[in-house]
């Protein structure tokens, strides 16, 4: 009887980290970038009292066995890299990926970041960076007195000054891919980092060897469905109502056994 508290007591807390992920997609559905999560379960080891195969007598097997389960675990959080929507802002420094790829900005501890949030802005310097004040890699800097910025799909970034017919190119934009974009650790703020999982980052042009093309004026926004989330909440919610019942429905059979004489 024991079992099922500790069984019940196992999807309670399986459920509740389902509830955590839930959460965190539904916060982030107007982070730009964003890629939502998914918990991931499985079973816990089981008792076995009968194998299956075992002889029940001299000419007869059992065909099943007894086997009881001992619970739940979170086995992974995984992240998804579907696309998400487009949204138009017009921005000269806005840059969405369409495909794969991360752009690679650099952290103020001077770590190498990923991110698939292309709100980029001029620091004070002139340099592109994101949101944070991380500067894209490599460095484009567009200097004093520039009247146009244009980004081709391709990466170039070219500008008019004043009084020059013809524009400039200052600089390419590069992208980077991962075998394995799931292993990537999350950082917060919008960046990600390689990990053994993810492989070893490999820079190259957009369009070019499996990397999305750029568009300017354009962001990507989460790929959260909110009404896929709801229904998701919903249904943990009843499981861990459920759970809840089966620890309820346990402790009564155990008060039952305490209450014979």
């Amino acid at each position: 009887m024991l079992r099922s508290l500790n069984t019940a007591a196992t999807g309670m807390k399986a459920q509740q980290t389902n509830m955590d992920v839930q959460a965190n997609n539904i916060a982030n559905v107007s982070t730009d970038g964003f890629k939502k999560s998914r918990a991931e379960f499985e079973d816990l080891m089981y008792q076995t009292q009968i194998e299956p195969g075992a002889a029940t007598g001299a000419n007869s097997v059992s065909p099943t066995g007894v086997q009881v389960g001992l619970g739940v675990k979170t086995s992974a959080v995984t992240k998804d890299f579907e696309q998400g929507s487009t949204k138009v802002t017009n921005n000269a420094f806005d840059v969405e990926i369409r495909g794969q790829g991360f752009f690679p900005v650099q952290t103020p501890s001077g770590q190498i970041a990923y991110t698939r949030d292309g709100a980029f802005k001029k620091g004070p310097d002139g340099r592109l960076q994101d949101k944070n004040g991380n500067a894209l890699q490599p460095e484009i800097t567009v200097p004093p007195g520039a009247t146009g910025v244009e980004i081709s799909g391709t990466g170039q970034v070219q500008i008019l000054l004043e009084n020059q017919a013809q524009p400039q190119s200052i600089g390419q934009i590069q992208l980077v891919g991962f075998v394995n974009p799931a292993g990537l650790k999350s950082m917060g703020g919008n960046l990600f980092a390689p990990t053994a999982s993810s492989g070893l980052p490999q820079q190259g042009q957009p369009g070019q060897n499996g990397l999305g093309s750029l568009a300017q004026g354009q962001l990507e926004t989460s790929n959260v469905n909110i009404v896929d989330e709801m229904v998701g909440m919903i249904t943990t919610q009843r499981a861990y109502e459920t759970n809840s019942k089966m620890i309820q429905a346990s402790d009564q059979m155990l008060q039952t056994i305490n209450n014979l004489r």
